[in-house]
């Protein structure tokens, strides 16, 4: 084993002016549904090394593992590797600050939605060669009035003015291994700014964001591949990363006018959007959908074009989804109607999925994931996302070098069929909203209406039976 400096980690805040031109009406914007749902109990966070151990952080290497000789038993061995990862932990911790840094772009003609400057963060790692770039996300705004109003309250995603010198990154921004288990030690960019910082060497580039964001990631990632072999740089793998970005352009619960960004529908949103915003969208998906190219924010119409490698990730009941399509779950018990509606869409998600060949997708109420610090926990047949990440990884090595296809018993394409909100029995918590109290399957499904013996006689089964079922997460 080779003890060396960590990788680099940036954050990329997608409210830069290039980024609304690019995306469109969804400069910056993670979808934010109200929230009934509520997180994981927040899990207790290891202490940060010493002094001591910090300021041994210019001798100090990390350890690099090669996982490819492990074919069986995935689970035992990264318990393992995390065990391993802790127990030398000053060593793998080394300089990192446990922050990502602010720093502003040196073309100041690219600014913020307000003329501030535009600027990312990053996690520097000397000597890595494996980059990742997050798009964060922030819900969007398409006219005037609510471009205004969104400066006004959510004036973070359109202005630097107020931007903290430093972040701390959770689930895949995590520099913790036995939080980020294979991507912990990753650097994490502004493609021109970076290449000067040490990305001009690296070997994978991994382009990730949530929500919007996660559009982001479907409009994108050719374009910085292309971007990249452009300025000669043709060994870099780029590869992208899709968290709650796959929307619908389906029919809402209850059509109303498009009045705000809630009840707008889908389709109305992007059309505006992207005159608002004069949005702009990959040559092969306008060529596609020519006059029309409000399609290509819309993940199933877009991703067919793409010519990069994505990992998709999706809950099969996204809360922004539900959001636009006029299901507002606010804690009261939902109508016979709007149940159906939440399964139905289930049920088109897991349709516009299935050719999609590396995809997560559990059966869960909620929005965004890679970046939450649960998204270990969560499992699709019993395999986590990163788990799944990883085997996406190796497959898409190997079939560079061999054209094999992907290792035995590493799974990619991960998509729950079990047909409820939270039927997984992994899915986050779920919270009484007027309570605080936690919920299990049962108690959440009662909570929103769920007829038992209705469904049972539905299902054609005995309700004592539909119940042992949901309990177990069958």
């Amino acid at each position: 084993m080779e003890c060396r400096r960590p990788q680099r980690r940036v954050r990329v805040l997608d409210v830069f002016h290039w980024a609304v031109m690019l995306l469109g009406l969804i400069q910056s914007g993670a979808l934010g549904a109200r929230k009934f749902r509520g997180g994981r109990n927040p899990q207790p966070r290891r202490a940060l090394p010493s002094a001591h151990y910090r300021d041994r952080a210019e001798t100090t290497e990390s350890f690099s593992l090669d996982f490819t000789a492990v074919e069986e038993n995935m689970d035992n061995f990264m318990t393992q590797v995390k065990n391993l990862a802790q127990s030398l932990y000053p060593c793998s911790a080394q300089k990192l600050d446990y922050d990502m840094k602010l720093h502003f772009l040196e073309n100041t003609s690219v600014t913020c939605n307000d003329g501030t400057p535009a600027g990312y963060y990053l996690k520097e790692s000397k000597g890595s060669r494996r980059w990742l770039i997050f798009l964060e996300g922030g819900w969007y705004c398409f006219n005037k009035e609510n471009c205004n109003s969104r400066y006004e309250t959510m004036r973070r995603l359109m202005s630097s003015s107020n931007w903290p010198q430093t972040k701390t990154g959770t689930g895949i921004l995590s520099s913790l291994p036995e939080e980020n288990p294979h991507w912990w030690n990753a650097n994490m960019e502004v493609v021109k700014d970076l290449l000067t910082k040490g990305l001009d060497n690296a070997k994978i580039l991994l382009l990730a964001g949530s929500s919007a964001g996660g559009t982001g990631v479907l409009l994108n990632v050719d374009s910085v591949s292309e971007l990249l072999e452009e300025l000669g740089h043709t060994n870099i793998q780029v590869r992208g990363l899709s968290d709650s970005g796959w929307f619908l352009d389906n029919k809402q619960y209850r059509c109303t006018d498009c009045v705000d960004t809630i009840n707008c529908a889908p389709t109305e949103v992007i059309k505006r959007g992207i005159k608002y915003w004069g949005g702009v969208v990959p040559e092969r998906c306008r060529q596609a959908y020519e006059g029309k190219e409000w399609n290509c924010f819309f993940g199933y119409k877009v991703y067919p074009t793409i010519k990069r490698p994505v990992f998709i990730v999706q809950w099969l009941f996204d809360e922004a989804q539900l959001t636009v399509d006029n299901i507002h779950l606010t804690g009261q018990p939902v109508q016979e109607g709007q149940w159906r509606y939440i399964q139905n869409l289930g049920t088109e998600l897991r349709n516009t999925l299935k050719d999609v060949p590396a995809m997560f997708a559990p059966a869960c109420l909620s929005h965004e994931f890679i970046t939450r610090n649960y998204w270990t926990d969560v499992q699709v047949k019993g395999t986590s996302l990163p788990r799944a990440l990883h085997c996406w990884d190796r497959s898409l090595q190997e079939n560079s070098r061999n054209n094999k296809s992907p290792p035995k018993g590493c799974p990619v394409h991960l998509i729950d069929s079990c047909p409820w909100p939270h039927c997984n029995p992994t899915c986050p918590t779920i919270r009484d909203q007027s309570t605080g109290q936690e919920m299990n399957v049962i108690q959440f499904l009662m909570h929103m209406g769920f007829d038992v013996q209705k469904m049972a006689h539905q299902q054609g089964m005995d309700p004592s039976k539909l119940l042992g079922m949901l309990s177990s997460g069958s």
